[in-house]
């Protein structure tokens, strides 16, 4: 109905407003969305109440009704009413290209940052975090070197090293590992391949395999095994075994010169003798190995390499002859058995360049098994252990007298058992006798006390220290072995009443067997004094040799006073106390010597030392043999180290191709 009119609306009207209607929705329909549907039915229905005149309320609660139609006339549908958008809402719809812009400038935004974080890791991140990654896949090493031998004067072998290795495992790739055999597969893991190792490195497989299991990438597996066993692992071609270079010291002459070679310790250093003194021309220098693998363990062809080779240690040649070592250290132990003594030693050297040829002592060890004995003899005692030489000082005492013009080798002398000093000091003899009737000579070959002390009361005290220092007494050698003692010589501020007369016969000062050597050794190369020495060159890899300069010499006395002295020394064994140390062919002069003297394993003073120092051939001066004896009761040199001296001096000469003498010793006269 028309509320204006109270008349329903013409059908013209009608289809007007319905065009209308249409076309409002069209407009309104792009702006909304298919969601709004619902809504739009119920503004059609309220649409259509009100053009028949309905209030709106009551419209609205009828709408829900189906009224029958009229069969003879159906009105038209009603058409759907377009969803007009609220107010609020509709003012925010703009142009699209505001959203396109926004958007782009948010996907500009995310390109920057990830283009930002790539330069950041390619350019400044990159380098490190490309050799963190390379630094995972080198594997750097050492190469270790080979210990020089050490040889004698003669080339013989005494000490040489072969070459071992410590095979090792990366236990974290051994449960991917398989075994196959003709395409089959056998087993995978720790277990098959100790069944492949065992029989190799000759273990038990299960001893082996748990060794296998693990997460080290370096589980030693065997060590010091022998070339042969590594070369079969690595026909294996198992890429996570590997083997370090190591070496293994060996000694074919077993004890002979044990105490001169010394050992090495577990790490291969020297330990003691020339392993230690020579360790920097033994040791080498160690190499390098860089190489890259990849994480199974296996070598990239193409990765980075780079291997510096080790340079070999140098071959240390010794001036001991071997044959002559062994041929002390046989006959020092014979005499310690026969004698029933504590310790012996023999040392021999060269008059003419100090070298020593021989180094002998009892109980020497062998440098390959420490463990059979006692660690007290693992050093030199003939070079550490001091003790008072007794008569074989006797000889200084006749060169400090004839040097400076107090006496002469046939000055005579009343000589009494006891003899009172000036300052009330008794001296005796050895053993009980009547007055002799002695020239110096005799003095000195029959080793008097008394008659020492009387030729020394016209040599001031002084001169007497300065004659001991000169011939070495008190300072080391210089022979280049570790341990060497210096000796005892205390200054002469020090000595009381008694010791400026002790030191005359080799008492109140004390000397190794190497520093009593060296006396005869001066006196019989024309009183010219030789750094005792014990190395005589080295070779290196390529076989250069380099000999070792003899150090400077020093002279102690002149030619003539050496050779009257030597002459005297002659008559001790000839007429005198050494007669038992004889050579036959030879001419030999030497001088006896007894003392008390500590015991050398424990130190207690209660022991005493008998000994004999020589020189062979006297007329042409060659060697120089000292031998001494330890013993807990009373030995005398001329009766137990003069027959020992004698073995040795005439197996020495012999071997060095020395002619028998060709002339008959210059007799001085002993007695008056």
């Amino acid at each position: 109905m028309d509320p204006a009119t109270g008349r329903a609306p013409s059908a013209r009207a009608a289809a007007s407003r319905t065009t209308a209607a249409r076309a409002t929705a069209r407009t309104t329909s792009s702006r909304t969305t298919s969601g709004r549907a619902s809504s739009t039915v119920r503004t059609a229905r309220a649409a259509s109440v009100r053009s028949e005149g309905v209030p709106q309320r009551r419209a609205a609660r009828r709408a829900p009704e189906r009224r029958p139609a009229d069969r003879r006339q159906r009105p038209a549908a009603a058409p759907a009413a377009a969803y007009v958008l609220p107010a609020w809402l509709g003012a925010r719809t703009g142009s699209p290209h505001a959203r396109q812009r926004a958007l782009l400038i948010g996907v500009l935004t995310i390109l920057c940052v990830f283009a930002g974080r790539l330069v950041y890791v390619q350019a400044v991140e990159g380098p490190d975090l490309a050799a963190e990654a390379l630094q995972g896949r080198l594997v750097s090493g050492e190469l270790m070197p080979r210990r020089g031998d050490i040889l004698d004067a003669e080339g013989t072998v005494m000490a040489t090293s072969v070459t071992r290795y410590d095979i090792l495992v990366d236990q974290t790739l051994v449960p991917d590992w398989k075994r196959y055999e003709d395409g089959r597969l056998l087993g995978q893991g720790a277990e098959a391949l100790a069944e492949v190792l065992a029989p190799i490195l000759d273990r038990p497989v299960a001893e082996l395999a748990a060794d296998l299991v693990g997460d080290r990438r370096g589980k030693y597996i065997a060590r010091g095994a022998l070339p042969e066993t590594w070369n079969a692992i690595k026909a294996l071609r198992v890429p996570f075994l590997n083997a370090e270079e190591t070496s293994e010291r060996k000694y074919p002459n077993g004890n002979v010169a044990g105490n001169i070679l010394g050992f090495v310790n577990s790490e291969g250093v020297g330990s003691a003798g020339v392993e230690q003194s020579q360790e920097g021309a033994l040791k080498g220098t160690l190499g390098s190995y860089l190489l890259e693998q990849d994480p199974r363990g296996a070598l990239i062809p193409t990765g980075e390499k780079e291997r510096i080779e080790a340079v070999d240690g140098r071959d240390v040649e010794l001036t001991i002859i071997s044959d002559l070592q062994w041929k002390a250290q046989d006959a020092i132990e014979e005499a310690r058995r026969a004698y029933g003594a504590t310790y012996g030693n023999i040392v021999v050297t060269d008059t003419r360049t100090g070298q020593v040829l021989a180094f002998a002592e009892t109980s020497t060890v062998d440098p390959a098994d420490l463990g059979s004995t006692d660690p007290s003899n693992w050093g030199s005692r003939a070079i550490s252990t001091v003790f008072e030489p007794g008569s074989t000082a006797k000889v200084i005492t006749m060169a400090a007298a004839l040097e400076t013009g107090a006496w002469t080798p046939t000055s005579q002398f009343t000589v009494p058992y006891t003899y009172l000093t000036e300052n009330g000091q008794t001296i005796r003899d050895s053993h009980v006798h009547p007055d002799q009737r002695l020239t110096l000579a005799g003095v000195f070959a029959e080793s008097s006390n008394t008659g020492t002390v009387m030729i020394g009361e016209k040599i001031p005290v002084q001169v007497r220290y300065d004659y001991l220092s000169k011939f070495g007494f008190g300072q080391k050698t210089g022979i280049g072995l570790p341990g060497e003692s210096a000796g005892i010589l205390h200054p002469v501020e020090k000595w009381d009443g008694r010791t400026k007369w002790n030191v005359l016969f080799g008492q109140g000062v004390a000397v190794t067997a190497l520093q009593s050597n060296e006396v005869f050794a001066t006196i019989a190369n024309g009183g010219v004094r030789n750094t005792p020495r014990i190395i005589k060159g080295y070779r290196a890899e390529d076989g250069t040799y380099e000999a070792v300069k003899p150090a400077e010499t020093t002279r102690v006395v002149s030619e003539e006073t050496a050779d009257t002295v030597l002459a005297m020394m002659e008559t001790v064994v000839s007429d005198g106390t050494g007669s038992k140390a004889a050579v036959p062919g030879y001419r030999i002069a030497g001088k006896t010597g007894t003392a008390q003297a500590p015991n050398p394993l424990t130190g207690t003073y209660d022991h005493f030392v008998a000994s004999f120092n020589g020189v062979a051939p006297a007329d042409d001066p060659r060697i120089a043999v000292s031998v001494a004896l330890w013993a807990d009761k009373l030995l005398y040199g001329g009766e137990s180290a003069a027959p020992v001296f004698a073995d040795v001096t005439a197996f020495a000469l012999q071997h060095l191709g020395v002619e028998p003498s060709g002339s008959k010793a210059t007799k001085i006269p002993t007695e008056w």
